[in-house]
């Protein structure tokens, strides 16, 4: 790691092979929990890649953070209309546009991103996204080959049309997301895996990335030749540290500036320092469920599972502001019922594992339950493991990994039968939330199909009258998270933050995105 302290400036090896001096001024250092798995921005799903890709790349649009709505704001794309009632789209794109090494941007870059993440090969995480969009699901899955059949055309070298399968009043939300940014597809040919190295990767955004010290530190520069207004800070630095309680120690030293996933057991104490921010966020926390094997696959234990778990008593050990959640969509979403969800009723759930033939948790066989490493959510493990077993006596073996491997494990059907996950809005739709659940969904680890759910939250995008959609919403849910119970909605969490007073021009938002070009320094 670098040096400990601002006396002598840090340095890095540019790709170029240059020297270059990091100075505290020009400087805004951050934090990111682990390693980023993937910075290929059309293939992560991850919050640490998400980070460094929003402030590297951009898409079409963008949302506008200095306003407290939601509202899209012009980026790669400076206007945009609709036909059908929503169903046609075309969005002009800017023009003098450059990648970092010079080459125009195009239509056809926007026509590459959409190709690469829908082949089957890719195996996009979030490619469910854009299964709105005409023939793209077929793609996707194989039944037909031909790219051109899907509804993304380039017009010109400055129009792109979509069709979608329907009308989509918000389709214009899923163009901010990363996954849909523009791609060179000429430098993935050509580096393969190591596109995304410093040496190799071409970017559009306000930064580029310039060095990558692996398990170590991300370096962002200024890239001077943005199309828009240039930051106003230089660097950032993102430090790789999985202990919360370390990045503190850094802050509190002045090494760090900017720190979010603050350690829950110091909320108390943080809490009244001049730094401390938290703010609501449209944040899902639930544990899921592997479904496929024995005594899982039975939705009457799965259902036991949360009645047993008294979600207040969760959210009182953190302390920090979240709100008990038994429904699938987060507290301030459209979409929230507090109605929602099985409550917590632990004779009704002792109940459940008789009628399954389980008499008592001394029968009942050991489950085993995954998260990656955090103190937070080992707090929670913790929880749920002594509720479990205080109210079904059922035995819980906690298995807690580093990011990389947890993620490795999700893709298996035996390394856990319970695990933790979280969600925070890609846009400000219940259709984000409602989405992941779905058969075709790379984000439903949990190995749940259920076609009538698929058919509701499919009619849901349809209907464009809202008391209608939340209607159809509310019955997802129910099956969701009543009648078959794959996942356990716990609580709708809060962004916690320690902002240096080094920092101007940041303001909170609810979709836990941080554009630092947009941040300023001022000496402290």
């Amino acid at each position: 790691m670098m040096g400990c302290t601002w006396g002598g400036p840090p340095t890095f090896l540019s790709p170029q092979g240059e020297r270059v001096a990091l100075l505290k001024e020009q400087t805004l250092a951050t934090v990111i929990p682990s390693e980023p798995p993937k910075l290929d921005w059309a293939l992560s799903s991850d919050t640490s890649s998400s980070w460094i890709q929003e402030n590297i790349m951009e898409g079409l649009v963008r949302f506008d953070l200095s306003k407290s709505k939601l509202e899209l704001k012009p980026a790669l794309a400076t206007e945009w209309h609709t036909s059908d009632e929503g169903k046609t789209w075309i969005f002009k794109l800017r023009k003098n546009v450059f990648w970092t090494d010079g080459v125009e941007f195009t239509s056809q870059h926007v026509i590459d991103a959409f190709e690469y993440i829908l082949k089957p090969e890719s195996a996009a995480i979030a490619v469910d996204n854009i299964f709105p969009i005409k023939n793209a699901q077929k793609f996707n899955s194989g039944q037909i080959t031909n790219f051109s059949t899907v509804g993304v055309k380039a017009l010109d070298s400055y129009q792109i049309k979509f069709e979608l399968h329907q009308p989509m009043t918000f389709f214009p939300m899923l163009l901010a997301h990363h996954t849909t940014f523009p791609i060179r597809v000429d430098v993935i040919n050509k580096f393969g895996p190591l596109w995304t190295e410093p040496q190799n990767i071409v970017t559009l955004g306000p930064y580029q990335l310039v060095s990558w010290h692996h398990d170590s530190r991300i370096i962002l520069q200024r890239n001077e030749s943005y199309w828009g207004e240039r930051p106003e800070i230089k660097f950032i630095i993102f430090y790789m540290i999985g202990k919360p309680s370390t990045s503190l120690r850094m802050f509190k030293r002045g090494k760090i500036d900017f720190m979010r996933d603050l350690p829950s057991s110091e909320i108390s104490r943080l809490k009244l320092w001049p730094e401390f921010q938290s703010h609501p966020g449209l944040r899902l926390y639930y544990y899921g469920i592997k479904v496929n094997k024995r005594p899982l696959n039975s939705n009457k234990i799965r259902r036991a599972l949360s009645l047993a778990i008294d979600r207040e008593e969760v959210v009182k050990i953190l302390g920090g502001g979240q709100k008990p959640l038994t429904g699938w969509i987060p507290v301030g979403m459209k979409g929230y019922d507090k109605s929602v969800g099985l409550q917590f009723n632990p004779s009704l759930a002792k109940e459940l594992l008789k009628q399954e033939g389980y008499n008592d948790g001394n029968d009942f066989p050991t489950l085993t339950l995954g998260f990656n490493t955090e103190e937070k959510h080992k707090r929670v493990a913790e929880n749920i493991q002594a509720q479990l077993k205080r109210n079904l006596g059922i035995k819980i073996e906690l298995k807690n990994e580093e990011w990389k491997t947890f993620l490795d494990g999700l893709r298996s059907e035996s390394a856990y039968s319970l695990f933790r996950l979280g969600w925070v809005a890609d846009y400000a739709d219940p259709h984000n939330f409602m989405s992941i659940m779905t058969s075709f969904s790379e984000n439903n680890r949990t190995g749940w199909k259920n076609l009538k759910y698929d058919q509701m939250v499919a009619e849901g995008v349809k209907v464009t009258e809202s008391k209608n959609r939340l209607k159809i919403y509310k019955k997802a849910q129910k099956l969701l998270v009543e009648d078959e119970a794959p996942v356990i909605p716990l609580f709708t969490d809060v962004n916690q933050l320690l902002v240096s007073e080094r920092i101007t021009g940041f303001k909170n938002n609810v979709l836990d995105l941080y554009h630092f070009f947009l941040f300023g320094l001022e000496d402290k």
